[in-house]
């Protein structure tokens, strides 16, 4: 890559950056977004998260190594729903995933 490709392509990406972070911060500033608009913005960071974990917990060929360090994962991952759903506590879950994943790796 040459340096003038270089500078094209973060000239390029520094203005999609303030494009899409900067200027609907100027353009919003002061005013009130609708309720159903604040609403599907509060699930944004719930939709990212789960993005990540589904990535991790299926993916493609997690069954070669065999049934049960594919499941390992996955029985985590149900363990720490439940403990999530009825703490309401993301320290209790992490604590919880850690040591589930750390005894069923043990088995």
């Amino acid at each position: 890559m040459s340096w003038a490709e270089f500078w094209v392509i973060l000239i390029g990406c520094s203005i999609t950056i303030l494009a899409c972070r900067v200027l609907p911060m100027l353009l919003l500033k002061g005013r009130e977004l609708p309720a159903w608009a604040s609403r599907a913005l509060g699930l944004i960071p719930a939709a990212a998260f789960a993005a990540l974990v589904a990535n991790d917990l299926f993916a493609p060929g997690m069954f070669e190594a065999g049934f049960w360090p594919a499941a390992i994962p996955l029985l985590v991952a149900c363990i720490v729903v439940l403990v999530a759903l009825r703490t309401r506590s993301l320290l209790w879950s992490a604590v919880t995933g850690v040591a589930a994943y750390a005894l069923l790796l043990l088995i």
